[in-house]
């Protein structure tokens, strides 16, 4: 791991020993028994963090969920000391039944944080039902799940509270997980169906009982969906907060939009181009400033070559195109940054912005750690056996084998302890405030080695800077003090407490716009957000040098909206709607679609599985299938254009010609070549009778010889409103062609061709033969390359040409 030089002489972040804190907690995990690794795939996955002020006394209290230890209530006595009321506070029976991911939220809207604790254990459904402690506003809790209709038993990772309707109460969103391994011959099978326990849920608040309305609002509940991440943000801006689910394994991400009307439609594809393979945590979060939200997500790459090689992969090239094109999308492994192009979609920068590669991560948290005015980054990591490692899978196959052969039980416990493990430090990363981070881990003293998990953020002591805690795998819960106060006094902030007048009493999904001499924020209140944790409900704000906000605006969830002028700096406002006068009612902002789609045209283009790296490993991409390549112009002359669309093998290349009522006949060309595959088609009257001819370059890879017939291009001339195949016409040269180009270079009426070579079948890189067609006026094309320009015969793998007059000598060239 490489960390860059430090600028700081002390680092940002100080570790708080539990001799200064008094938390103790530890998530230990006895993995040597009957639940191990290899018959609970999750058991490494951790637990997760809530922090929220559970007495109203102004300081932000931590709970800890445990997996196999009881889960842990720490109050906040001042200075970074806690006192463990765990057991006083009634939120703990002792029993040990997996909790996972933690919420302190005002379920009841009495102005008192309550907490909600999801369970997944693989025994008795009854054991792992979620448990909600109402706070009885006296340090005490009383368990009422059934009250509330909470107390599901599916397989929980962790909770969102929201209100998808606007109706002013919190809603919920259970994210759920298989415990199971599903083989892939039985994928097809699960799609369509729900599974009780694995699936995502869906609970409307009616009248504080909640429903489940899964099935009803469109929400997924199939067994392959192995849910680890969820993130509830306002994607398109309409207004209607939406919902994204990071999935663990094959099951492709969900994106529900928000229909407005009670339901959700999944559309994670009209936003995102690829995705995360083995997506965890997440977060949406407007990082570069620019009022969309922007979304991270967490994946398993490791930042070194040599762990990148140890750790065994996702998959190969076949196995990839194959899910593709079974309909899970394409995801790769790693990280990924998707940027809001505040359009409808997002481009994905995650390698551009530096932080693509962390090990196996976890959770998430986008926050503005040194109150500079932009959103940092902090990734949580570590798994706590190395379960990939290839020396291990190897001596895994070879102890299954030796035991088969000697008909003996294969000893789990023996697996486990020849496992090697391997602590790995967080990650924390600055923001450039160019869309890219500095990794600052080091610098920033988050550098310890462990296993960590959930992870929250408050400031936990008050002076106006973010804190972090998380929860580790065999070891103490780190708690970071953070010091921008001692380090940065020159930096400004604001702490903001926003108190709705509905049942969603503490805001979530309110808007925030900052505006300051010095620029512009966004923010949207949501604390539930990384892996299996939930944040402080006061928000910190940071300004650097901004000595005022000029403007803070704010856009409750019933869409009315508030404006403070000039609020004071460096200090907690709160700002409670019913007591500030709305300025309006923002409403959504209606946007017509500039194309409207139409199937005019009944096309499918047939592309066949094909796979360049298997015939030559080292290729850095595949060539084959850069098609299809499609012309549009007015073929006939009758004033609208057609379409010409190139064929890949063993399809024969089609015309589409546009009659005057906008329909389309279908005109297909000579079948001679059809074992060809088209890279390139040029309209043009070649033989100077005034209607257009066709020139379509052939190309390929993975199937074809480096002087195969198939490479042949072809030129077909327009007689008679048809198309005829023209032979000897052309010169005989088979090249995999990439571009080609007209020109009448000698200037004697008739277009003259370039033909870029684009690559030699079987033998990249090495150079192809380029070539220089010159025309006799009767679309007879001639080899003239060494006697025009000799020097183009090999210019190099050419994807495009284009001619140009570069002197202005009135020549091109």
């Amino acid at each position: 791991m490489c960390y860059p030089q430090c600028e700081e002489e002390t680092a940002l972040f100080k570790l708080l020993p539990a001799s200064k804190t008094n938390i103790q907690f530890q998530n230990t995990l006895h993995d040597t028994g009957d639940i191990n690794f290899m018959s609970h795939t999750y058991i490494y996955n951790g637990a997760g963090v809530a922090i929220g002020d559970i007495n109203n006394d102004g300081l932000d209290d931590i709970f800890f969920s445990g997996n196999m230890e009881s889960s842990e209530l720490y109050l906040n006595k001042g200075g970074f000391t806690f006192e463990n009321i765990t057991k006083s506070a009634k939120v703990s029976d002792g029993k040990k039944d997996w909790a996972t991911g933690v919420n302190m939220v005002d379920i009841n809207a009495d102005g008192w944080l309550d907490i909600y604790v999801c369970y997944s254990n693989k025994d008795n459904p009854d054991t792992r039902k979620n448990r909600l402690y109402i706070n009885n506003k006296d340090n005490t809790f009383t368990e009422e799940a059934k009250k509330y209709g909470l107390d599901d038993a599916s397989y929980s990772v962790q909770s969102a509270f929201f209100d998808f309707d606007l109706d002013g109460d919190l809603d919920m969103y259970l994210l759920n997980y298989n415990t199971d391994h599903i083989p892939s011959r039985q994928w097809e099978f699960t799609k369509g169906k729900r599974d009780l326990y694995a699936g995502d849920k869906l609970f409307e608040n009616r009248d504080g009982k909640f429903v489940d309305i899964s099935e009803k609002a469109g929400i997924k509940g199939e067994p392959l969906g192995y849910g680890l991440g969820v993130a509830v943000s306002d994607v398109n801006n309409d207004g209607f907060p939406d919902i994204y689910v990071s999935n663990d394994f094959v099951e492709p991400d969900y994106l529900y939009i928000n229909n407005g009307n009670g339901a959700f439609t999944e559309k994670l594809s009209s936003y995102f181009q690829h995705i995360s393979h083995f997506s965890m945590g997440s977060d949406m979060n407007d990082y570069n400033n620019d009022g969309a939200v922007d979304l991270f997500t967490i994946d398993m790459l490791p930042p070194d070559n040599k762990r990148q090689k140890l750790l065994y992969g996702p998959e190969n090239y076949e196995e990839f195109a194959r899910r593709v094109h079974s309909g899970y999308y394409f995801q790769n492994m790693r990280n990924m940054l998707h940027l809001n192009n505040a359009n409808g979609t997002f481009s994905e920068i995650g390698q551009i912005a530096g932080i693509s590669n962390t090990d196996w991560s976890w959770s998430a948290l986008f926050a503005d750690y040194d109150n500079d005015g932009w959103k940092d980054l902090f990734i949580t990591n570590g798994y706590y056996k190395d379960v990939t490692n290839r020396d291990f899978l190897k001596f895994k196959g070879d102890y299954y084998f030796e035991q088969n052969i000697k008909k003996e039980k294969v000893d789990t416990t023996f697996l486990v302890k020849n496992t090697k493990s391997t602590p790995i430090s967080n990650f924390i990363y600055q923001n450039n405030r160019d869309l890219t981070f500095t990794n600052k881990s080091k610098c920033w003293g988050i550098d310890q080695l462990g296993f960590s998990n959930g992870a929250a953020y408050s400031d936990l002591d008050n002076d106006g800077d973010l804190d972090l805690v998380t929860n580790n795998i065999n070891g103490h819960a780190f708690v970071y003090e953070n010091q921008t106060n001692i380090l940065f006094p020159e930096r400004n902030y604001i702490k903001l407490n926003l108190v709705s007048e509905s049942n969603n009493r503490n805001a979530y999904n309110t808007k925030l716009y900052v505006y300051t001499p010095n620029g512009f924020q966004y923010y949207e209140k949501m604390p539930t957000r990384g892996f299996q944790s939930n944040m402080s409900q006061m928000m910190i704000i940071g300004l650097g040098e901004t000595k005022q906000i000029d403007s803070l605006k704010i856009v409750w969830n019933n869409k009315t909206e508030n404006v403070l002028k000039n609020p004071k700096l460096n200090t907690t406002i709160t700002i409670n709607q019913s007591e500030t006068k709305p300025n309006s009612v923002v409403a959504p902002v209606a946007t017509q679609p500039f194309f409207i789609s139409k199937n005019i045209i009944a096309h499918s283009h047939i592309e066949y599985p094909i796979n360049d790296f298997k015939r030559q490993p080292l290729l850095m991409t595949m060539i084959t299938n850069s098609g299809p390549v499609l012309k549009v112009v007015d073929l006939d002359g009758n004033g609208q254009e057609d379409l010409i669309v190139g064929s890949s093998k063993s399809s024969p290349t089609t015309i589409y010609l546009q009659k005057t009522d906008h329909t389309f006949v279908a005109l297909a060309l000579d079948e001679t070549y059809v074992n060809s595959n088209d890279t390139a088609i040029l309209v043009e009257d070649f033989d100077g009778d005034n209607d257009l001819d066709i020139y379509i370059a052939s190309g390929g890879y993975h199937d074809y010889k480096p002087d195969d017939i198939d490479l042949q291009d072809r030129l077909f001339i327009q007689e008679n409103g048809g198309f005829t195949l023209a032979v000897n016409q052309l010169h005989n040269r088979n090249t995999s062609v990439g571009s080609v180009t007209a020109c009448d270079y000698d200037k004697d009426g008739d277009l003259d061709l370039f033909v870029g070579g684009r690559v030699i079948p079987g033998k990249f890189p090495k150079i192809p033969q380029s070539f220089f067609l010159e025309n006799d006026g009767k679309a007879n094309f001639k080899d003239v390359t060494k006697k025009t320009i000799p020097e183009i015969s090999n210019i190099g793998l050419v994807t495009s040409s284009i001619w140009a007059d570069v002197n202005t000598d009135g020549l091109q060239t």
